[in-house]
C-alpha cells in the first residue's frame, strides 16, 4: 500500500478511537494537511478497494480490511517508538517524528523481530497500546483524562495523547512521564485548570494539557 493510503486509514482509525473529531473527509483532510478535494478523491479510491465505506456528506468508516491495515501501520509505528526510546533515549517528540517515516518502510517480519527484541511490549513510551502480530489490541483502557480526576487522589500517568514538541518538552522538564505517580491537589472547575503534585513539585495545568494527559487510579 502507498504511504498516502496507510496514513489515510490510520487517521480515520485514530480519530474514531480517540474521539478527537468526526471522520468526514474534510476533517481527515485537516489532520493530514491536504485539500478537501484530495481527501474526497482518496476516500472514493479506498472505497473501491474495500478499505473504507464512503457515502457523500457522511463520516468515513473503515471496513474490516481497512481497520486491519490501520492497526498494522500503528503496530509498526509504536514498536519503532519503543525501540528508539529504549535504544537511543530519544525524546517522545523525536521518536514520534522518526516512527512516522519508519512505519511505512517496515515489513511484518522486521516488526515481529523488533517486538521480540523488546520483550513484546503492550504499550509504547506514550502509553498507547501496541497491537499484537494479529492486529489485535489485547489491553483494556480504563484511564481517564486528568481534567476529570478527583481532588486529593493519587494517580499513575498512563498516556500522553499528543504529538506536539512543546507539550513533550514541558512534560519532560516537569517529570510528567508514562508510569509516574501524581497527586491531584485541586480542580479549578470555573477556570478549567488542574493543580497537581509530582516529585514534590506543584504544577498548575490548563485544560489544553489536562485533557490530553490520561491517568489510572493508583492502587
Amino acid at each position: 500500500m502507498s504511504v498516502a493510503t496507510e496514513n489515510f486509514v490510520k487517521a480515520i482509525y485514530k480519530s474514531k478511537v480517540n474521539d478527537v473529531t468526526n471522520t468526514k473527509p474534510g476533517n481527515i483532510a485537516k489532520l493530514l494537511g491536504v485539500s478537501n478535494a484530495a481527501a474526497t478523491d482518496m476516500a472514493k479510491n479506498l472505497a473501491a478497494k474495500n478499505l473504507i465505506n464512503y457515502e457523500k456528506y457522511k463520516a468515513l468508516e473503515l471496513t474490516s480490511e481497512g481497520e486491519k491495515l490501520a492497526l498494522k501501520v500503528i503496530r509498526k509505528h509504536r514498536l519503532w517508538e519503543a525501540f528508539l526510546h529504549k535504544t537511543f533515549d530519544m525524546s517522545l517528540h523525536e521518536i514520534h517524528r522518526e516512527a512516522e517515516l519508519l512505519e511505512h518502510e517496515t515489513s511484518d517480519f522486521l516488526a515481529n523481530k523488533i517486538s521480540a527484541y523488546l520483550g513484546n511490549p503492550k504499550f509504547d513510551p506514550h502509553g498507547d497500546p501496541i497491537p499484537n502480530g494479529n492486529g489485535e489490541i489485547t489491553t483494556q483502557d480504563t484511564s481517564i483524562a486528568l481534567s476529570k480526576t478527583k481532588e486529593d487522589c493519587t494517580y499513575i500517568i498512563s498516556r500522553l495523547m499528543s504529538d506536539d514538541k512543546e507539550f513533550f518538552d514541558f512534560c519532560a522538564s516537569n517529570y510528567i512521564k508514562y508510569g509516574n505517580e501524581i497527586k491531584v491537589i485541586k480542580q479549578f472547575q470555573k477556570n478549567k485548570m488542574t493543580q497537581i503534585q509530582i516529585n514534590s513539585n506543584t504544577i498548575l495545568l490548563n485544560e489544553e494539557f489536562s485533557k490530553i494527559i490520561y491517568v489510572n487510579e493508583a492502587n
